[in-house]
């Protein structure tokens, strides 16, 4: 195949075969000098680009498409670096929007599976995101988890994973598990080095020495750095600075600072780390993201080649995408000058998939097998009790280590006296002080941790949510016993999903029937149903934005400081796993 469809490029090229399609009469902005070339023509055949240049009549055929730019704008298709198609989306529902708007490659994690299907269920995943009108690539999952339950992944697993073409490297790896446990997760590393595919990072709060530290063991990309001087730093590395501005986290307008700073930007790139289902309506995707880049002063060449050529050449496919040259994929848009990113036109692999907004192709469907629909296995229907914090203290208080969330997303480990009553120790609503509870839906079914929480904010009732990050847990937060199992026994029923209960009543639920973290439904009514969620919590006295994330996080690495899983509390200082009584 290569050899065939290298020949008829070549013939393409020196016009003695027709090209498939040809643009012609465009301004074509040229990634790799920064030129803005006027005139200039780009033939296509097979889905790949096979000439460039001041030819209007190369590769012209009685058969071949024609389509007239009339002086406006050629730009590579735009490329998201980093994302999480799988937290909440299928493929197809996500393309349904990602497409129309000129993102033509997609890198995202996979990790969402392997805690609760392993690697049957990643697998699966990669089936779902292969074959699609746009090429979405993919990193393996590292799992660099809190639990020892779900830490590391298997090495069969992974070599099986990075044997594939469209597994790019490993994915986020959190840098304190690495420097705490370098013997679990350096051989990963080894193995991914190993076949020159990439190590993808996750250095946030690290100091100097030890972001020196993580960099050493291979890591070569970075999406962590929330101000300039951060990047910088990173950037001074050789580290890949992925700069992100999504539904997670907006670091965009406060790194842009970088650019007064007189470096070199061919290592800083644009990504969305994950977009909600509003925020893709709302604002679209990359196109939106590099736009913005623009309107806080980056010059419009650098913006657009953070989102192409920059991120292409971190990952190895400048060769196949992030530009408009010979022998690469045709991902190309017709955008109306640089300095405006609103696609017309939008080409992948040579073919138009949305003209002025309006999607032209569907994307292809994936039929998820009974097992993927089938991953919360508790073993029993749980009762209030399952949720009291038995104490054998005679005290009338007792000492106790709490979550306390510092913003919606950071905690810190507190301790503090609570009451005890009949040999329990009770949430202190009136003092924002709620119970929590990590179960394990997967690994061993029913075993659990019940702590507390401060910050969260309800006022009654309890919400669960099954699509947590880098765990097999269900995650619970309720002001009484009795509502956070009415709402855990809700997400076992519907087989994953976010729960609000109230007076044993179900107040509101969207299921995620797939994996137990991937809803089915279009993402304009995944879009209502989260915000009636989020409704629902306000209403209810919780501050947050997205209580949804600031639940689901409580499970991860990713962000410091303190956090539950099944076997307990997790301290990021020194990896320490803690019960609920405090010395």
């Amino acid at each position: 195949m290569y050899t065939e469809t290298t020949k008829s490029l070549m013939n393409v090229a020196q016009g003695s075969e027709a090209a498939d399609l040809v643009i012609t009469g465009g301004r074509i902005f040229n990634v790799f000098t920064g030129e803005l070339l006027d005139g200039f023509t780009v033939a296509v055949k097979h889905g790949k680009i096979a000439y460039v240049g001041c030819d209007p009549e190369t590769g012209i055929g009685d058969q071949t498409k024609i389509i007239y730019a009339d002086g406006k704008t050629l730009i590579p298709g735009l490329i998201d670096g980093h994302t999480h198609i799988a937290w909440m989306f299928t493929a197809e529902n996500f393309l349904q929007h990602a497409m129309r708007s000129g993102t033509t490659t997609i890198i995202t994690e996979i990790f969402e599976p392997y805690p609760v299907c392993g690697n049957p269920g990643v697998l699966e995943l990669l089936a779902s995101l292969k074959d699609q009108p746009i090429k979405i690539f993919t990193v393996a999952p590292a799992m660099v988890s809190i639990s020892r339950r779900t830490r590391g992944i298997y090495p069969k697993n992974l070599r099986q994973l990075l044997s594939r073409s469209d597994v790019l490297g490993i994915g986020e790896s959190y840098w304190q598990g690495i420097l705490q446990e370098p013997d679990v997760y350096l051989p990963e590393y080894q193995a991914a080095l190993a076949v020159r595919k990439t190590i993808e990072g996750h250095s946030a709060g690290a100091s100097e020495k030890k972001l020196n530290a993580y960099t050493a063991a291979g890591v070569s990309s970075c999406h962590e750095p929330i101000r300039a001087d951060e990047a910088l730093d990173r950037l001074r590395l050789g580290l890949h600075v992925m700069v992100r501005e999504g539904s997670v986290r907006r670091e965009l307008k406060e790194i842009s600072k970088i650019k007064d700073a007189g470096v070199d930007l061919r290592r800083l790139t644009l990504v969305s780390d994950g977009l909600s289902p509003s925020g893709i309506i709302e604002n679209g995707y990359m196109e939106y993201i590099v736009q913005k880049a623009i309107d806080y002063g980056f010059k419009p060449e650098d913006a657009i080649r953070m989102a192409t050529l920059n991120i292409a050449e971190h990952f190895s496919l400048d060769g196949q995408v992030g530009a408009i040259a010979p022998g690469r994929y045709a991902d190309i848009l017709i955008i109306p000058d640089l300095k405006t990113i609103a696609p017309e036109m939008v080409i992948s692999n040579g073919k138009i998939i949305a003209r002025n907004g309006k999607q032209l192709v569907e994307p292809r469907p994936h039929a998820f097998s009974l097992k993927a629909r089938k991953s919360v296995t508790l073993p029993k229907k749980l009762a209030p009790s399952d949720f009291l914090i038995k104490t054998e203290s005679q005290n009338s208080c007792q000492a106790v280590r709490i979550i306390e969330m510092i913003t919606d997303l950071v905690t810190r480990e507190e301790k503090i006296e609570l009451p005890v009553t009949n040999g329990c120790i009770d949430a202190d609503v009136k003092n924002n002080i709620l119970k929590i509870s990590a179960i394990d839906r997967a690994i061993t079914p029913g075993d659990m941790f019940t702590g507390f929480i401060k910050g969260f904010g309800l006022k009654s009732g309890a919400f669960a949510l099954s699509a947590t990050w880098d765990a097999a847990d269900i995650i619970v937060v309720g002001t009484n016993e009795a509502d956070m199992a009415t709402a855990v026994n809700r997400i076992h029923e519907l087989q994953g999903g976010a729960v609000v209960a109230d007076k044993g009543k179900i107040t509101e639920e969207l299921p995620f029937p797939i994996f137990g973290v991937i809803s089915d439904q279009p993402i304009e009514k995944l879009a209502a149903r989260t915000k009636a969620i989020q409704q629902a919590l306000s209403d209810s006295g919780v501050p947050h934005p997205d209580p949804l994330l600031s639940i689901a996080t409580l499970t991860s690495a990713a962000i410091p400081f303190f956090k539950i899983c099944e076997e307990g509390y997790v301290r990021f200082k020194d990896g320490a796993t803690m019960g609920v009584f405090a010395d």
